[in-house]
């Protein structure tokens, strides 16, 4: 009884002091992998994405830079003063399209850094709350979080207008429609590889839901994928889904749990990145970090 009760203490101290044995285990990491801060001193990275290339572009919306990362871990500024750009994401022409909230409306940049407006019309006769996340389907029309965060650059007086915090969609002809309405405060989204379904995490309600994509661009079947909210996310090749809340959380493709990838920042987007998309790159306030995967991101 008295070995037990050793054994029993023992393993207790092992387990505190050493949290990672306790935790779950991310068998999608490659083979003595390290996370590797790549590059620090930003005041809060958001919206990383891949450059067909293979380069990441990420944000820094509090000093409205965006920054470009490739494989040798040279970072250099792609755009100043970039409408405060948070969530982005690469089109099928190589443009960088942004979610840029200093003005409630989508934009992109082409390589060379200059500017298109993609969408800055609001929603019934309203100006956005502030879009956040975006992907792009097959066909070119873009998903879209419009959470409400109330931002300091704002004008004196800046308010909410839209009646609650959704999710739109911006069909390839330029028309809006809203596709989610009963979501707390909509956040991270993706869509799957084959385009099947969308994935949208409500970071105020802790959950992240799964939809049906219906050829006219409208969601359906909306059903419980995680109950874990996320900032920023991102899919793998083989469907695994990457969660970024105080944790990057690993779900595979039928909402189990399959690990759980621990930062000294806690994360607010991830991308795979470099030549042969295995690089799992992840921002985190201050700082980014990669970590060499053995499966490959299909950005």
């Amino acid at each position: 009884m008295i070995r037990t009760a050793f054994l029993i203490t023992s393993l207790f101290a092992f387990i505190q002091a050493n949290p990672q044995a306790n935790s779950f285990p991310v068998k999608l990491v490659a083979k003595n992998a390290v996370l590797h801060k790549a590059g620090t001193g930003y005041a809060f990275t958001e919206g990383c994405s891949t450059a067909p290339d293979g380069r990441v572009f990420f944000t820094d919306q509090p000093n409205d830079k965006i920054y470009c990362w490739n494989e040798k871990d040279s970072i250099i500024v792609f755009k100043e003063e970039c409408e405060r750009s948070n969530g982005t994401i690469f089109d099928s022409h190589g443009n960088l399209v942004c979610c840029a909230d200093l003005h409630n409306r989508l934009i992109s940049y082409n390589q060379a850094g200059a500017a298109t407006e993609v969408y800055s019309r609001g929603y019934n006769g309203k100006y956005l709350n502030g879009p956040n996340d975006l992907w792009i389907d097959k066909n070119g029309g873009i998903y879209f979080t419009d959470p409400y965060y109330h931002r300091p650059y704002w004008e004196p007086g800046h308010k909410q207008q839209q009646d609650i915090q959704a999710v739109y969609y911006l069909k390839p002809n330029g028309e809006i429609v809203r596709v989610i309405d009963d979501l707390g405060q909509p956040n991270g989204i993706v869509g799957t590889p084959d385009n099947r379904y969308l994935l949208v995490a409500d970071i105020k309600e802790r959950k992240t839901w799964k939809y049906t994509i219906e050829p006219d661009g409208r969601l359906s079947n909306k059903i419980l994928f995680a109950a874990e909210g996320s900032d920023g996310m991102t899919v793998d090749c083989k469907g695994n889904v990457y969660l970024t809340y105080n944790k990057v959380h690993v779900y595979n493709r039928k909402g189990i749990k399959t690990g759980e990838i621990e930062l000294p920042e806690g994360p607010s987007n991830v991308c795979f990145g470099g030549a042969d998309r295995k690089t799992l790159f992840i921002t985190a306030r201050t700082s980014v970090y990669t970590l060499r995967m053995k499966v490959k991101g299909v950005e």
